[in-house]
């Protein structure tokens, strides 16, 4: 079994190493300090296994977990954590497995097999159970078959294009299958709707222009493009610019 070791503590990541080859039968593809770092190595490695910590800067382990359950072959996930069983009650009747630090080895010998038997599909009931935020901090995306993980707080806009949405951001753009509405809902906080087909970042606002065919244009700090208005969103953008 093919097992990624992600912790952000590197001696936490020394001593799973050395449990796991105490284990046997795993083979340690590669290791990670924080849940971006996991979900671009899960992929690049074809990890069948990840031991993951949930408590980690720039993506926790949770938010990881479910961008790598959208993997054609999703990993197993084990969660490794800090947290006392109490806390962790929620994942007892449907994780793939739980480890709480220290790790022993008996308990990680009995993980490894529980993971051999469920496999990666328990992770979806993993995330309900867990009561995961619905909020990520990151987008995932396909470009020319690799996987592309864009911070949520580089977006400028999202565009709606056929069955994709179209994420323009500060490195470019890239698509995902994903609703336009069901992003509105997750990041409302974050973007607003200006059009059916388009949210951008509130934080970017900078003005609304009008066109010489009369038609209303938001404009984005730092985007050379004018985005149009619809008529019926244009009283909340007018909103948002007076409290600019």
């Amino acid at each position: 079994m093919k097992v990624l070791i992600v912790d952000d503590e590197p001696l936490a990541r020394e001593r799973l190493a050395a449990l796991l080859r105490e284990c046997g039968n795993v083979e340690i593809v590669g290791e990670a300090g924080n849940g971006r770092e996991a979900v671009e190595a899960a992929a690049t490695l074809a990890a069948e296994l990840v031991l993951l910590d949930i408590r980690m800067p720039l993506m926790d382990g949770l938010e990881a977990a479910r961008h790598m359950a959208d993997f054609d072959k999703p990993p197993a996930v084990i969660f490794c954590t800090a947290y006392d069983e109490h806390a962790l009650a929620a994942f007892e009747a449907h994780a793939v497995d739980y480890l709480v630090k220290p790790i022993r080895r008996e308990r990680l010998q009995a993980a490894l097999e529980r993971a051999r038997r469920f496999g990666a599909p328990r992770l979806a009931q993993v995330q309900a159970a867990s009561g995961a935020p619905s909020r990520r901090s990151h987008l995932c995306a396909r470009v020319r078959g690799n996987l592309v993980l864009v911070l949520v707080a580089d977006i400028h806009y999202l565009l709606a294009e056929d069955k994709y949405v179209v994420v323009h951001h500060a490195g470019g753009e890239v698509l995902v299958e994903e609703a336009l509405k069901s992003l509105e809902t997750e990041f409302a906080e974050r973007f607003v709707r200006i059009h059916r087909n388009c949210l951008i970042a509130r934080e970017r606002l900078v003005g609304l222009t009008r066109g010489t065919d009369g038609r209303i244009f938001a404009q984005l700090g730092g985007v050379a493009t004018l985005l149009e208005v619809s008529r019926r969103n244009l009283p909340g953008l007018r909103k948002l610019v007076r409290h600019l």
